[in-house]
């Protein structure tokens, strides 16, 4: 976390402190009493608590990447329109953005560790109801309603699972930061991979999405034990920090995380369709899109530390963006003998994408007050309006009858990244005095 001590002045600007490349940030930073540590009783007890943290992180993204893989079968077996499969790619992450901020305020009531415990008992529930069919009406209710359940218990644990690594193992911060990081992309590389193989064992696609329930169930249970024993005290909350919402450096970071939300989820919801309206066969096409997700892994590691070590990030903001963008539009227009170069270029540039939006958090405030806020700014907006991506692809799709415009779009989104991403990167403070 950025220290405000050692943000000094230093030939008329601002100093820029010692910063690890760590983007956990403590959502309950304005809670008084300080939220304290997860009880547990012994070192092997706490490792046992990192194992959950990490396993939870590990059920994030399969809701998107599974029903992405199967896809044409869910659509052609339930009889979906198409303003209900716009809707379905749509709906979670819309509400990755409107649960965010009820995240603080749930915790400060019940505690962290109860409210992760009851967000996975909604998540493990949503999965189950998602592929559910229901007399007389189908499955279209069920999977509405599944998605939205998964959607919001997802944004819960986007908001609070990060201050639990950062405030349970402050010294494996680097450690944990990482395995956690790792997990959530890992989720999305395995939803791709694996639905697709689980269809074709079973000859049906609400087997190969129920499959998806397992894992956070188990994860419950697990984390049960943990989360039971927990003692909550009285907390409020006191705002302290810098009001983001009226700083330019806040909203143009914001805005730079609109732009990469709306291509990171769009790959997620859209990258096998796109493949497989190109002739790729449904198993190959969830390879290729998990292998892209596992590029984003690289990424997501690398790019971070480079970033922090970078006096200003206008360059690597820059480079990453159009690479996101680029990749994604020559998965549709390029070459299919050189797919793989394309979408691994699209792995490699959205990871590094993701990371170094979330990089400027820390990047962009001295303290973690401020932080906290700036975050809870661009996981509300970023994710309320990034969902626009997904929405837009399928507009696009089901009036063009072709991923052509979504190309042409992401094109258009990429060169945006860039020129928020280059005004983001300039080397200035949330709260201090400089240009616009």
């Amino acid at each position: 976390m950025i220290d405000a001590q050692n943000s000094g002045n230093h030939g008329g600007r601002p100093q820029r402190p010692a910063v690890k490349a760590d983007t956990l940030v403590d959502a309950e930073a304005d809670d008084v009493p300080a939220a304290g540590p997860t009880q547990v009783g012994s070192r092997r007890a706490l490792a046992y608590l990192g194992l959950c943290l990490v396993l939870i992180g590990l059920n994030l993204r399969t809701v998107f990447s599974s029903f992405s893989a199967v896809l044409p079968e869910v659509t052609s077996d339930a009889g979906l329109p198409g303003w209900a499969v716009v809707v379905l790619t749509t709906v979670p992450v819309t509400l990755l953005g409107v649960f965010a901020p009820l995240a603080p305020v749930l915790a400060r009531r019940f505690g962290a560790e109860r409210v992760l415990l009851g967000a996975m008992a909604v998540l493990t529930a949503g999965l189950l109801l998602r592929p559910a069919g229901i007399p007389g009406a189908g499955h279209l209710p069920a999977l509405f309603a599944g998605t939205a359940a998964c959607g919001a218990a997802i944004a819960l644990c986007n908001v609070l699972l990060p201050g639990l690594v950062k405030r349970d193992f402050p010294h494996r911060l680097g450690l944990m930061g990482g395995l956690y990081t790792t997990a959530i992309c890992a989720s999305a590389a395995l939803g791709a991979g694996f639905t697709y193989p689980v269809f074709t064992a079973t000859g049906q696609w609400t087997s190969a999405l129920w499959f998806w329930a397992v894992p956070p169930a188990v994860v419950l249970l697990l984390f049960l034990p943990v989360a039971g024993r927990q003692r909550h005290g009285h907390q409020t909350a006191v705002r302290e920090g810098v009001n983001v919402w009226r700083s330019a450096v806040a909203w143009q970071v914001t805005v730079f995380m609109v732009l990469q939300a709306m291509m990171s989820f769009s790959v997620f919801a859209w990258l096998a369709p796109i493949l497989r309206e190109r002739g790729v066969d449904g198993g190959t096409a969830g390879l290729i899109v998990s292998v892209s997700i596992v590029l984003q892994m690289l990424g997501s590691l690398f790019a971070p530390a480079l970033a922090a070590r970078l006096r200003d990030q206008r360059v690597i903001n820059t480079v990453v963006a159009l690479m996101t963008g680029g990749g994604f539009a020559l998965s549709i227009f390029g070459p299919l003998e050189l797919v793989w170069v394309w979408t691994g270029m699209l792995g490699l540039g959205q990871g590094s994408l993701t990371a170094v939006a979330l990089t400027m958090i820390m990047l962009r405030t001295r303290d973690g007050h401020t932080a906290a806020h700036l975050s809870g700014m661009m996981q509300g907006v970023g994710y309320g309006l990034g969902s626009t991506g997904t929405l837009l692809v399928g507009q696009l799709h089901q009036g063009t009858g072709s991923f052509a415009a979504a190309g042409l779009l992401f094109l258009v989104v990429g060169a945006l990244a860039a020129v928020f991403g280059y005004r983001a990167g300039r080397d200035r403070f949330i709260g201090a005095s400089g240009p616009m």
